[in-house]
């Protein structure tokens, strides 16, 4: 890096610390790389999109914007002048809709392990594949170290009103916004002292991370290939909607509903009444002004901890987790790893191994279409350290998503979790006044029959394979004289 291409330089974020961290102890494995996945339907001017994604990187210093660590007591973020993003095109009209599938997980796969160059900005690519005549799937990869949800929103709204401007060659000056290291700033200048003091409270007497209880047995580590899998299901829109009439009605979010149903299957699955997960914060503070329009990496990941009583109204339950989280807003910027340490966990061990991610600041990016540009969201693709990941996006019909190690948990395992989920919670919009007992006795019914299912299924195999088997005659001897007996064996 030039010096002369030097904008700024600055320390990193608590959250970007701890992100780096797990990138460098985790090489090639593909974490923490984002990738959006939507189509494009119209007569896409290829020069004009490219045109406008450059002007964002240049609107933006966190996309511009590098990390370097080695021979440093600290590492530190440096922001370039200048940065050029790459921009991939491919056509594949030619190939048939199976053969476009196939290349394009293929393309996904290699381009989430391919990762980035850190040192060099910006880290973030692009790549427009052409499916049909006026068809185009584009893939945006970018970096979690630089990029969250919100930030995405940000700067794809900008990226297609200046599309727009320059397919009727007319230009737009986008409003500014304050650069990220007003952030970095805002965050040296806390005292964490009260912070220090509610997490001891919060956390005291656990001593340990709320065990999941599902994990493969060692047996089956060994023929399973390391990853991370990603299954999902939408709730139907009447469910939704209902949802969030129960919310609001109740003075509550829809994420406080989220948290009370992935609390009662950390319940079942762990058979503990006290139980831990993270939730994904915003990270943004309200008394940093504008912070609403900045670019940059603000969510933090705080635990969330969820006391089960199995005489307790649903709805009075809820309300306890809604108090909860509004006295946690006020501390959502103390860095993980110091709470870590203010708690009574031993060091070597995790606060949690899943976490919850409401996706409040997602867009519908359909919204964003142009005069002769329909855009259709797709899905998004990406994982963290943590070995669970449960992600609402809210929409007409809500999307639930389980992001998974795959060493540790199997496709069938994640596939009932993520079906009691929703189960959960058409149960909450159906029966609000109950008590936890009847979620938690919904819970053990399931579980009870899944059981009967596979013992059923299990003797059905045993009885299919003794009928393949053929009888075989077997005549008896004695001595040297031979029987005309036989026994089918």
């Amino acid at each position: 890096m030039e010096a002369k291409n030097i904008e700024d330089i600055y320390t990193l974020s608590p959250t970007q610390q701890g992100m780096l961290f797990h990138v460098l102890s985790a090489p090639n494995s593909g974490i923490y790389i984002e990738q959006a996945i939507c189509i494009l339907q119209g007569n896409l001017n290829i020069l004009a999109f490219e045109r406008a994604w450059q002007q964002v990187v240049h609107q933006h210093p966190s996309l511009r914007t590098a990390f370097v660590w080695k021979n440093l007591d600290k590492p530190i973020q440096i922001v370039s002048r200048r940065a050029k993003l790459l921009m991939q095109q491919y056509d594949w009209r030619e190939l048939s809709t199976t053969v476009q599938e196939a290349e394009l997980q293929d393309y996904l796969q290699t381009d989430q392990i391919r990762g980035f160059e850190l040192s060099e900005p910006p880290l973030m690519r692009l790549a427009v594949i052409r499916i049909e005549k006026d068809t185009y799937k584009v893939v945006f990869s970018s970096h979690h170290l630089v990029l969250d949800a919100w930030s995405n929103a940000i700067i794809l709204k900008q990226v297609f009103a200046l599309y727009e401007a320059f397919c009727h060659a007319q230009s737009i000056q986008l409003e500014p916004s304050r650069p990220y290291r007003d952030y970095i700033a805002w965050l040296k200048q806390q005292d964490l002292f009260q912070a220090e003091a509610f997490w001891r409270r919060f956390l005291q007497r656990l001593k340990a991370p709320t065990p999941l209880l599902i994990d493969r047995s060692a047996n089956n580590l060994s023929s399973v290939e390391a990853g991370y899998g990603q299954i999902h299901t939408k709730l139907k829109i009447a469910t939704t909607t209902t949802l969030k009439y129960l919310a609001q009605k109740q003075q509550l979010t829809l994420n406080t509903l989220m948290q009370g149903a992935w609390a009662l299957l950390l319940g079942h699955y762990s058979d503990k009444q006290d139980v831990v997960f993270g939730t994904v914060v915003s990270g943004r503070p309200s008394t940093l002004l504008g912070v609403d329009s900045m670019v940059g990496l603000f969510v933090n990941t705080l635990p969330t901890r969820v006391y089960l009583s199995s005489e307790q109204l649903l709805l009075s339950w809820l309300k306890d987790i809604h108090s909860q989280q509004i006295k946690l807003h006020q501390y959502e910027h103390t860095p993980l790893v110091k709470i870590q340490k203010w708690s009574e966990i031993a060091k070597e061990l995790p606060l949690f191994d899943s976490i919850l991610v409401f996706q409040n600041s997602a867009i519908d990016i359909s919204q964003l279409s142009t005069a002769n540009l329909k855009i259709d969201y797709v899905y998004t693709r990406g994982h963290s350290n943590y070995p669970l990941t449960i992600r609402v996006t809210p929409s007409p019909e809500l999307l639930l998503e389980v992001i998974y190690d795959s060493q540790r948990f199997a496709i069938a395992t994640v596939t009932r979790i993520l079906e009691q989920f929703a189960a959960l919670l058409d149960y909450m919009v159906t029966q609000p006044d109950c008590q936890l007992s009847a979620l938690v006795e919904m819970l053990n019914e399931t579980k009870r029959k899944q059981k009967a299912t596979a013992l059923r299924e299990r003797r059905q195999a045993v009885a299919e394979k003794l009928k393949s088997v053929q009888p075989k005659a077997v005549r008896l001897s004695h001595g040297d004289q031979s029987s005309s007996n036989q026994i089918v064996v």
